[in-house]
């Protein structure tokens, strides 16, 4: 089982520093089914390549359950590419995985040419090219020929991906992406591979047109677990029936980027530096508010320390600069309970949080919110019940877990209430392309203490 990585970036040999391991030397790795060794069929100035060859051990398969009673000896698993290889690189590149290198750390953080060699890969070349193509890849699938006496192609092909990218992308998109052509995991599925799937998948798994399909092949098709992984991912990106689903018209941009557009607009207005996010969920607000130097502290508030672990590794806090890591901190917390941690902020934020709470307890948040904390200004946004008539297909919320979607009236009402009741000023507007009839997909109130 082979895979090589090339590049032609200058020194070329630099790519022993981003893999640590060195050129002059094959390197030997004990796997649970065979051996890995690391070598370099070619290292010099102009062009670098090394080699991932995993020879496995039939005596070793035996724990899988076959067929016949040959079978640990007669399959494809010493040859294609699968969950194997998979487990092979996190365990031989696990530096590299990560985006680190003591030696060349500015490297590690740059997108180099690189091209990407596997002979032997189950799949066809059409889910090859619409799993690998969105990632910024330029995919050849070649399908393997069977035997002339048999004729037609294999169920295997020869794959070759070129393209300009960060070596820690690259081999992040191969740790997922090799067992899912695979689509036979080699162990028991259990449910921290949800965490493996997220963390490997960060920054372009969300984004994925085909992130279902992912999901449930990496996680041996499990439903339960890939039902929780894509939820999780809904941090980053809503499903298709949320937010985000398909409309009848072209959008200018996703609107969960212009609701935390909105968001941070709407703090810049109220001249925010300390703000507050409650019900920061995976940390998709978090990271924005982080690039942007005005807000001189950031704490994100969830009840579910779950969520709140999801938010840490998307900041990757354990490698923060400290400067930036002393900005930013994760509390948890009920928003509907008093919490002196929260009060005396410029800024609190509750994006798309208000339609999760049980009608009867919203006045709780209310008042642990905005009779107790009284951060300066509050932001809320919540969608728009009425804009709901342009997602096709949906005849409920747009989230299994909303308590209640508001019309823009009730929406006005409700913020109108709050203000006169805790002493403030509030405005009323809408998130995302408008419709002349039904409005625009969310609200967002801007609250200001008087």
């Amino acid at each position: 089982m082979l895979l090589t990585m090339t590049t032609t970036h200058r020194p070329a040999t630099d790519l022993g520093y981003l893999l640590v391991k060195h050129p002059g030397k094959v390197h030997s790795f004990d796997m649970p089914t065979g051996t890995a060794y690391v070598m370099y069929p070619q290292a010099d100035d102009d062009r670098c390549t090394a080699a991932l060859l995993l020879d496995v051990d039939p005596q070793r398969l035996r724990a899988r359950s076959d067929a016949f009673e040959l079978g640990q000896y007669v399959n494809d698993r010493p040859y294609a590419a699968s969950s194997l290889l998979a487990s092979a690189l996190a365990k031989v590149f696990r530096t590299a995985l990560r985006g680190a290198s003591r030696d060349r750390p500015e490297l590690a953080g740059t997108a180099i040419p690189l091209e990407i060699h596997v002979p032997v890969l189950r799949g066809t070349p059409d889910l090859v090219t619409r799993l690998f193509g969105p990632l910024g890849w330029q995919v050849a699938a070649t399908p393997i020929p069977l035997d002339p006496a048999l004729g037609g192609d294999s169920r295997y092909v020869d794959l070759h991906l070129t393209g300009e990218l960060r070596l820690a992308d690259a081999l992040n998109h191969l740790y997922v992406l090799l067992p899912v052509l695979d689509d036979g995991k080699h162990y028991w599925v259990a449910p921290d591979e949800i965490e493996k799937l997220l963390r490997s998948g960060a920054g372009w798994l969300a984004g994925h047109p085909e992130k279902v399909l992912i999901a449930r092949r990496y996680l041996a098709h499990r439903k339960s677990l890939a039902t929780t992984a894509l939820e999780l991912l809904e941090a980053d990106l809503p499903a298709p029936t949320e937010e985000e689903a398909e409309l009848p018209v072209a959008r200018k941009a996703p609107l969960a980027g212009q609701r935390r557009d909105a968001v941070l607009a709407a703090l810049a207005e109220a001249g925010a530096s300390r703000v507050l996010d409650l019900g920061c969920g995976g940390g998709a607000l978090l990271t924005a508010l982080l690039k942007e130097g005005r807000f001189t502290e950031i704490v994100g508030a969830d009840v579910s320390s779950h969520a709140l672990d999801i938010a840490a590794r998307k900041l990757r806090l354990d490698r923060m600069p400290q400067r930036q890591r002393d900005r930013i901190r994760l509390i948890q917390t009920a928003l509907t309970y008093r919490d002196d941690r929260l009060r005396g902020f410029d800024a609190a934020v509750l994006m798309e949080v208000i339609e999760h709470v049980d009608l009867p307890r919203l006045p709780a948040l209310e008042a642990s919110v905005f009779g107790y904390a009284q951060p300066s200004a509050v932001v809320v946004t919540t969608p728009n019940v009425e804009y709901n008539v342009h997602y096709e297909g949906l005849t409920g919320m747009r989230h299994s877990d909303h308590r209640f979607e508001w019309t823009r009236a009730e929406f006005t009402a409700w913020a109108a209430a709050v203000a006169e009741r805790y002493d403030y000023t509030v405005t009323v507007r809408g998130v995302g392309e408008p419709d002349e009839t039904t409005g625009s997909p969310t609200q967002l109130a801007l609250f200001r203490k008087i």
